[in-house]
């Protein structure tokens, strides 16, 4: 069973309708304990990084996929999942759930045609083989909507960029976590093949 975590941030309905088209039993919850018995987890999410983390500490979320991770299970982070997996956001300053090292930075351009928030498709390129990018051609694109992006630490935990005035990381993994700055619901068929293998995904890179 994979468990979309609720927890107020948004299109967790989107990506249950996204797995059930790709065969996955996938249930939405906002209970830790279905967290801690789920095979799978994605962890979704649009909106602002102090919300998203009020709302995780309130329910006890924020220890389940601390947790989760920790015990090897396959966990998927999608835009705000991914952005606080980070250690910190510089939206406010916001402490964040430490799971891979880094920040979280917003994009700043020179230039008042480049918009913020970056809304729409754009090409992501692999810089890392994982399992669940497997399949990826290159120019294949994705949908994204997001005015932050995720600066990890170490450079070997990213899996993808994508370009916006200069490259940022789209996609990382460590460990059982693998997560998108896009998203992959929202993505159409390269989207619904990223869901389809994370359901048949064993953790390992």
């Amino acid at each position: 069973m994979i468990v979309i975590v609720d927890y107020d941030a948004g299109n967790v309905r989107s990506v249950q309708r996204a797995c059930v088209e790709v065969g996955g039993d996938a249930v939405i919850s906002s209970d830790p304990a279905d967290v801690a018995r789920a095979e799978r987890v994605i962890f979704p999410g649009v909106g602002a990084a102090g919300a998203a983390m009020r709302n995780l500490r309130a329910r006890g979320l924020d220890v389940a996929l601390v947790a989760a991770v920790q015990a090897g299970k396959p966990v998927l982070g999608i835009c705000m999942g991914m952005q606080i997996a980070l250690d910190r956001s510089e939206e406010n300053d916001q402490e964040t759930l430490g799971l891979v090292a880094g920040r979280v930075r917003r994009f700043a351009f020179a230039n008042p045609a480049l918009k913020v928030p970056h809304m729409g498709w754009n090409a992501v390129s692999v810089r890392r083989p994982h399992p669940l990018l497997n399949g990826l051609e290159q120019g294949d694109e994705y949908y994204f909507v997001h005015a932050y992006y995720p600066v990890p630490e170490d450079p070997d935990v990213v899996c993808a960029v994508a370009d916006y005035e200069g490259e940022f990381c789209c996609a990382l993994a460590r460990g059982s976590f693998f997560a998108t700055q896009f998203h992959p619901e929202k993505s159409g068929r390269v989207g619904l093949g990223l869901l389809e293998r994370f359901a048949a995904w064993d953790g390992r890179a």
